[in-house]
């Protein structure tokens, strides 16, 4: 039996709210400035009192490396040390992206599709990225450029709080919804919001908290836990599924919008099959932009265990 309260994804849940909430609090107080070495020195302490996130990330970065045939990627303590400290400056820079400061000309936006003509289209559209570099910066997208309604579906306990925080800092066109699971009321609010014209993001790259549905499939050579839940949503929702994936690359953000498929449709008979050809596609799609950011994924847990042995 799981014993729930330990689990890791409910440490890390609510690890990151409360430095989130520190974090934007230190922002208002001290500036970024002030307050960028104390939140190194936090990200420092779980670094070196953290064995099983360090032990993660070195476990990523060699399963990185020896699925790509670089050996320049193999890990370090150091290389380690650097994905952890890449991680304090994506918590500063989702600030500046929720306090307004990131403008347009700071961002490199690869759209050979042209996706973004399609923001304000009569139906949302769904988008999935990955915890690799800042998400968050889809707000670029949704405030920045189109004025379209971005719902991030998010499976923490505190998307309501994370909204306030958000409130506050104004962004205004920026909503978290949480999606523990896939009942009648929570696909109507969703299919009547991209009648709306709203658009959908999610992360595809986490189980959900307390054992969600999720689905083996390969990735970085090795086979790993993915949820089933935003193309099984895709196929509920019946909307276009686009990836997102966003890396910070010398010191600016390289947004990516790429095409993924028209339409996940499964029926009850084939439902497993179809969820793992598109969950296995997006891991290859993930590896392929994790060689772009290779310190940039930050899923400081064991990502290959079983979701019944992945304890904290």
């Amino acid at each position: 039996m799981i014993d729930q309260p330990k689990h890791w994804a409910d440490h890390q849940e609510r690890g990151s709210f409360w430095l989130m909430k520190l974090t934007a609090f230190g922002v208002k107080v001290l500036g970024r400035k002030l307050l960028s070495p104390l939140l190194h020195g936090i990200v420092l302490y779980f670094f070196l009192f953290g064995r099983g996130a360090r032990h993660s990330a070195w476990q990523y970065q060699q399963r990185l490396a020896d699925w790509s045939g670089q050996s320049g990627l193999r890990p370090t303590w150091m290389k380690v040390f650097r994905q952890f400290m890449a991680f304090a400056d994506s918590l500063l820079d989702k600030l500046d992206v929720w306090n307004g400061k990131l403008r347009l000309e700071q961002l490199e936006i690869i759209d050979p599709a042209l996706l973004r003509d399609q923001l304000r289209g009569a139906r949302g559209q769904m988008l999935v990225g990955a915890h690799l570099g800042n998400l968050e910066v889809c707000r670029a997208l949704a405030e920045l450029g189109e004025k379209v309604t971005m719902n991030v579906l998010v499976h923490t306990k505190h998307a309501e709080r994370f909204n306030r925080l958000l409130g506050e800092a104004g962004a205004t066109n920026l909503r978290l919804i949480q999606v523990s699971e896939l009942d009648p009321a929570t696909m109507l609010q969703l299919s009547q919001r991209l009648d709306r014209g709203e658009w959908l993001a999610i992360a595809g790259d986490r189980v959900p908290l307390h054992g969600g549905r999720h689905v083996r499939v390969n990735f970085l050579g090795h086979p790993a836990a993915f949820p089933q839940g935003p193309w099984l949503m895709a196929g509920l929702l019946k909307c276009p599924v686009n990836l997102l994936f966003c890396v910070k690359l010398q010191g600016r953000y390289r947004i990516t919008l790429e095409p993924f498929t028209e339409a996940v449709q499964w029926k009850r008979s084939d439902r497993e099959q179809v969820v793992a050809h598109w969950a296995a596609r997006y891991a290859e799609r993930l590896g392929h932009y994790c060689l772009l950011a290779p310190l940039q994924w930050f899923n400081f847990y064991p990502f290959w265990k079983s979701d019944d042995n992945a304890s904290a």
